[in-house]
């Protein structure tokens, strides 16, 4: 009895034993599953948030550039003598480098325009003519164009779902005209709604060259303006306008500036007979001389102008042209007797109503009247003017 009893208590103590090592290597099993699930579980959150974050910004950013698009386009009947004015950054334009400016107006295309009887049936039509429609040739600022249109979408490349508007010069106008062309472009489409048109452009003026014969409008409205009535830009069973505003720039009008220095040949020499006749009591005027490469005359006044008025002789060069540069020279009054001359030097620019350069106190009339000075001989009277500068 008592070895069977010690069995029994020997056995009942290991069952007791196993089971609370079973029980114990189940709770240490389900803490090591738990830290496993919570380590993933961490991961799965983590990664989750940052690919949801550009997902929230790409959204609000899509839901951003929709209410700019519904407030740009869905325009309201204006007051007549109102127009809306809204500046908006490049949307992505290949061609246009500066700020894109939006207005409305009710004035239709001043240069150019075309309407479609069914925009559908254009831009299937024009599949088989790369994509676009190409206008007959106008004329604006004396040269020729066409206006460009491509319905379909990505077409030209990069054009995405937009309708794009170009304008194409005539290479023949740079070889029989000049090198380039400066011309401001506006491009318009009409919108039944508000019975208005709409227009894009940018403020700077765009140059054409020979390489360079296209302009335009990558992204000019959502395709899907024109593909439902409701917009107001397809009316009267499908038909849709569109439109062009050229104005050429006129070329400039080049001055060429230079500062001329030791002139040839620069003493010109002039004389006057009869000088106390009165045949001239305002003045005497030479004929035309080249001096520089630029003709000139001389005018004398024998009663003096200005401060001389009275009291001496006054003395002018003029450009026999009208220029109206900067001018050093100097005038003398020849002494016939013993070449003891009177020198008087101008620098500057035009200094008289007559647009000239001079003196009004040459020499006095007293001097001019003295016989021993020698400046009047045989009622005769020398003169010279030396240029030595000009622009």
């Amino acid at each position: 009895m008592s070895i069977n009893s010690n069995t029994e208590t020997v056995t009942g103590t290991l069952e007791k034993e196993n089971k609370m090592f079973t029980e114990e290597k189940k709770k240490n099993t389900n803490y090591g599953t738990m830290f496993v699930y919570c380590f993933f579980c961490l991961v799965f959150v983590v990664e989750v948030v940052r690919f949801a974050k550009p997902y929230y910004n790409f959204q609000n950013l899509v839901e951003t550039e929709a209410a700019i698009e519904e407030g740009l386009l869905d325009v309201g009947i204006l007051p007549c003598n109102i127009r809306s004015s809204v500046s908006i950054p490049a949307r992505d334009h290949k061609k246009l480098s500066a700020t894109i400016r939006e207005e409305t107006r009710t004035r239709p295309p001043v240069t150019y325009c075309v309407k479609f009887e069914s925009f559908d049936t254009m831009s299937k039509l024009v599949k088989d003519n790369g994509d676009k429609y190409e206008s007959h040739p106008f004329s604006a600022g004396g040269y020729n164009w066409t206006f460009l249109v491509y319905p379909n979408a990505d077409k030209p490349v990069g054009s995405g779902g937009y309708v794009s508007l170009y304008v194409k010069i005539d290479n023949s106008s740079f070889i029989e005209n000049q090198n380039e062309v400066y011309a401001w472009i506006r491009f318009l489409t009409y919108k039944s709604t508000t019975d208005t048109y709409h227009e894009f452009y940018v403020t700077d003026a765009q140059r054409f060259h020979l390489f360079k014969q296209e302009y335009g409008m990558l992204n000019f409205l959502e395709i899907g303006y024109y593909q439902t009535p409701v917009h107001g830009f397809i009316f009267n069973g499908g038909q849709s306008v569109f439109g062009v505003d050229i104005v050429v720039s006129n070329p400039p009008i080049w001055e060429d500036v230079s500062y001329e220095e030791n002139i040839p040949g620069p003493v010109i020499g002039w004389r006057i007979d009869n000088f106390s006749s009165g045949e001239h009591d305002s003045y005497y005027t030479s004929n035309s001389f080249s001096s520089g490469g630029r003709n000139w005359v001389l005018k004398v006044y024998p009663n003096g102008v200005g401060t001389g008025k009275g009291n001496s002789l006054s003395i002018y060069l003029l450009s026999a042209s009208n220029k109206k540069g900067y001018v050093k020279a100097k005038f003398r009054v020849i002494d016939q007797i013993r070449s003891n001359n009177v020198e008087k030097q101008v620098e500057g620019w035009p200094n008289a109503e007559q647009n000239g350069w001079g003196v009004d106190k040459l020499i006095s009339f007293a001097d001019v009247q003295d016989p021993s000075k020698g400046f009047l001989v045989n009622d005769t009277i020398k003169f010279e003017v030396e240029i030595m500068t000009f622009t």
